[in-house]
Order: structure tokens, then sequence, then C-alpha cells
């Protein structure tokens, strides 16, 4: 009898101890509504989670479970990309529009359904269509296992800072007009933090504009900054204070010390702030990264405050200087110092060996438009390829075998070899097509990514869904498949989703191809997304249990 007893026990404890030990299950609704926001002196209609802008923060823990019902109540095609989620084997809720699913029409709904799986940081969410995301924006913030600490001083204190544009103008009427002219569209109007521009105008409302921070002397606060601009490259900084970088994308750094932020648009960086200060208000401010001449950037100055306690209106007021808009040397140091943290906890598992290495030129072109205003449209390609969207969505042909969607001979070189940082051919049309990369399950792969001269060298943030990867190397000028890899350091590589390419330079990432689905790739610039800088990677399923795709969900939108 008691040996019975005991077996039940033991029975019970091998069916119980699953669900004891897996995360939880956090529940979210976000109502995708329009409502009205004023800013810099006028005031306009925007597309809104829950009537908030930014939206909301989305909070969890490394293993949990999250179901996002989404609803539809604005006049358009919505998504919602969970911008750094693996998603491993959950392609289906990753939400770039035509990509991984058909879009949430007016009216519907999706419910959005993933684990996250090995992650803890700050990661985002935002619209993935068109140019919603201008406004469709906010935080994910992924707490460590409970009892597990963060690999460096605990803070008093954890603040999430959201960096974006506003336009006066409606943004899609600002990206319709610019493809119907074929020229680029008009640049933001202000930068924001946390939905504010700051005092940038003359009228009374303007002048009460901003977000402070309050901050208490002698304790650490952790700044959880996002850069969810839609074409800007952004400086940040915090007058009279140095910030300690822990983490970027989500991904542990060994901490380091500086005085300037450099964040692409995409991209995430914690950083520690001591308010070490005497009394009085310490100025935050926002401002453009563009070192290339011929490309036009919003050059206002977003501004907030840090306020320490018991400072008065007489209290002083400390202001710094951004870097200049062309300042490559600063943006080029912050990014150099970026390593991965390579603990015994956090190991940097880089891939030693290459089964597929590509070189991908990114860059623009130019393409006859009969309609447009100088008989052509400016483009943009990689590999000379403008991605053609489809209208069905990529993951459910590739799924279910669907032929006439996709071809899978993405070229894995430039069809064409030239001077790609120099003035480039005299033919600058590009190809088009819905051509997508295919790898095999579990395959290495490096990637090179070689920013063009074509019309001019500019910098891009490329974001790979789906992946986290290893920025192995960059550099300045032409890749060199022979001498370039002598300095690749496959030791602490900085791990990221995004990863800007230098203007006139290159960008080296490794990843595995461990988590099967149709992955996109592009530039997180989304007037560069639009013009055709995008394509995708097919990863085969896998022959284990857990090395496949799953099936869709019943709730999958239509097309």
């Amino acid at each position: 009898m008691a040996a019975s007893s005991s077996l039940r026990a033991l029975i019970l404890v091998f069916f119980l101890l699953p669900l004891l030990t897996e995360g939880s299950t956090r529940r979210y609704k976000f109502n995708v509504v329009e409502k009205k926001f004023t800013r810099l002196c006028s005031t306009k209609s925007i597309a809104t989670v829950n009537g908030q802008f930014p939206g909301p923060t989305l909070y969890a823990r490394e293993g949990d479970t999250v179901l996002v019902k989404v609803v539809n109540h604005v006049p358009y095609n919505v998504t919602i990309h969970w911008h750094g989620v693996r998603q491993l084997r959950t392609g289906w809720a990753d939400g770039p529009a035509y990509i991984t699913q058909c879009p949430i029409q007016p009216g519907q709904n999706y419910v959005y359904n993933f684990t996250l799986t090995g992650q803890r940081g700050t990661l985002w969410w935002h619209a993935h269509i068109s140019w919603l995301r201008a406004t469709v924006h906010g935080a994910i913030v992924v707490l460590p296992k409970r009892n597990v600490p963060y690999p460096f001083p605990a803070p008093h204190k954890e603040v999430v800072l959201v960096l974006a544009e506003w336009w006066k103008s409606d943004t899609e009427a600002v990206i319709n007009e610019a493809l119907n002219s074929g020229l680029a569209p008009n640049v933001s109007d202000a930068h924001t933090i946390n939905g504010h521009a700051g005092p940038l105008s003359g009228c009374s409302s303007s002048a009460r504009d901003g977000f402070t921070l309050p901050v208490d002397n002698g304790k650490r606060y952790l700044l959880r900054i996002i850069n969810a601009a839609l074409n800007e490259d952004l400086f940040f900084k915090v007058a009279g204070h140095q910030l300690t970088v822990v983490e970027v994308d989500a991904a542990y750094t060994k901490p380091f010390t500086t005085d300037t932020l450099l964040l692409t648009p995409g991209q995430t960086t914690n950083v520690l702030l001591t308010a070490g200060q005497g009394a009085g208000t310490y100025i935050v401010t926002a401002s453009p990264f563009m070192d290339s001449p011929l490309v036009a950037v919003d050059n206002r100055t977003a501004t907030a405050t840090v306020r320490y306690a018991n400072s008065v209106a007489t209290s002083a007021v400390t202001t710094t200087k951004p870097p200049p808009q062309n300042a490559t040397t600063v943006a080029s140091s912050f990014t150099d110092s970026l390593r991965s943290l390579n603990s015994q906890q956090h190991p940097a598992k880089v891939p030693a060996t290459v089964d597929h290495s590509l070189l991908f030129t990114v860059g623009l072109g130019v393409n006859p438009c009969a309609t447009c205003a100088n008989g052509s449209r400016v483009v943009a390609d990689i590999n000379n390829v403008s991605f053609v969207m489809p209208t069905t969505a990529l993951l459910q042909a590739h799924y279910f075998n669907v032929s006439g969607v996709f071809t899978d001979d993405f070229p894995g070189q430039p069809p064409i070899a030239f001077n790609y940082t120099g003035s480039g051919p005299r033919n600058l049309q590009t190809m088009s097509g819905t051509r997508l990369y295919r790898v095999p399950y579990n395959a290495s792969v490096q990637l090179v990514l070689q920013d063009t001269g074509i019309i001019g060298p500019e910098n891009h943030p490329i974001h790979l869904h789906g992946y986290n990867f290893f920025v192995v190397g960059r550099g300045v000028g032409n890749y060199d498949p022979k001498s370039s890899p002598s300095n690749f350091n496959l030791v602490d590589p900085i791990e990221r989703n995004t990863i800007g390419v230098p203007s006139g330079g290159w960008t080296a990432i490794r990843f595995r191809a461990d988590n099967p689905g149709v992955w996109f790739l592009h530039c997180h610039f989304e007037v560069h997304t639009t013009w055709g800088l995008k394509m995708a990677f097919v990863v085969d399923d896998g022959e284990g249990p857990n090395q496949s795709l799953l099936p869709p969900p019943n709730d999958l939108p239509s097309c």
C-alpha cells in the first residue's frame, strides 16, 4: 500500500513538475484606435494602441507565454511586430504584413501567441505595415526569471524612454505623396522623448511640453531606451551625467561608460544613470546622426529633463550640446565599444565555421516611372533586387507549398561586382522580384552587408527577424574577403537584432539558422523599406521533434 502511494506521488510529481516550473501566461488586449493629440501647437488624429502615444509597455518574464489580442478599430490594415522576440517556431506571431501573416483588416482581430525563450531585457513592439509604426509602438520589458539577478548593480528604479519622430501631417499621406512623385518624403517636424518634443516653439502649450524624470540623489536608475523613429539614427545624452551601458537589443554587454549613446531605428539600449549631481534640472537630448550630406534629416533636437528631488524653480538648469549631425567619430566610438558580456551564465555562442557565406550590397537605385515628377523614381535594393511585396503571406505559401508566390533564388552575392563604395555603375536600374534565400535548418550563416555609393553612401540600420546575430566585424570602404576576416572578433562580438551598416562601409554578422520559417531582413529606415530594401530568408524544418514550424493558429487573418 505504501509502495502504491509512493508510486502515485511520483507520478503526480512527474506530471505536475512541468506546470510548476514553466513560465506564466501574460494576457494583453491592444485596441488599435484613432485619437487626437496636440503637439507643436497643432492637433491631429493618429492611430494608437489603447489611445496612448507611445503605446502601453508590455511586461513579462523570461519563459513566459504572451497572448496579445489585437483588435483593429481604424480604417487601415494593421499588424504588430514584436521586435527582437525570437519567435522560436512561432513565426505566425512575428507580424510583418505579407511576410508572416495577412493584415488584420478593419473590424477584425488576431491573437498573437508566443513564448519568450532564452531572452530578457528591453525589446519593443510596433505596427509593421505602411508607415503606421510612426505612432503605433511601445516597449517590451522582459524581466529575468524570478530570483535571477541582473549581471550589474541593481537599480533603485527602472524607466522606459521611447525616442520617436512627429509629423504635423498624416504620415500615410506623407509616404503616399512621395511614392506618387517618385521623390524622397518630407522629413519629420520634431523628435520626441516619450511622446513629447520639448519646448520647441513659441506657443504657450509648447513651453510646458516635455518629459521629466524625477530622481533622488545617490540613487541608481536603469534607463531602457528605444529608438522608435521612422527614418533617423539618434544620439542620446543627459547633461552632467555619464551613462553605463549594460545591454543592447536584450543582450547583456560588458559595461562601459560614455556620455553619448547612438541608437539606430529598431535598436534598444539599457544604461545605468547614477544621480550623483547637485539639486537642479539636467537637460536630456535626442538628436539626429546622418553623415551623408545628400540625405535630409529632421535637425531638431528633442529635450526632456532629469530633475533632482528638492529642486526649486530657482535651481540651476544644466544644458548639454548634442554632437554635430555628422559626428561619425562619436558614432563609431560608441559602436566599437560594444562587446558581449560572454560570461558563464551568458556565453557568446558565435558560429566558428560558416556554411553559407553571403555578401549583400544595400543601397539605392533609380527606375523609370512614367507618372512620376522626373520620369523616374528612387528605389532601394539588396544585391540589385528591389523586393516586391506579395499579396499572399510568404509564410503561408511556404508552409502550404503554394507555388507562384515567391522564388528561392535570391542572389547570395552581387550579380555584378563593382567598386561598391565608389561612384558605381552607370546603369542605376534595379531588378524587381519576390525572391527569398533558402537555408537548411541549423546551418551557420555569415552575412556581409555592404553599403554602396550609388547616388550616395548612406548608413543603413538592418534588422533581421527571428534571430539574434553576432556582429563580428565592420569597416570603411569595400569588404575584402581575403583580408577583412583577419580582424573579425569571434570571442565576444556584440549580439543584436538590428545593426547599422556604416556609410560607405560594411558590417559582417553571423547567426545559426535554428529557427524554421520565413524571416524578414530589411532596412529599418521606413523610407528604404518602402522603396524595396528588403528580402527574406526561408529556413527549412529540421528533423528533430522541436525543429519544425508549428501549424498556423485558427484565427490567422486571411488576405
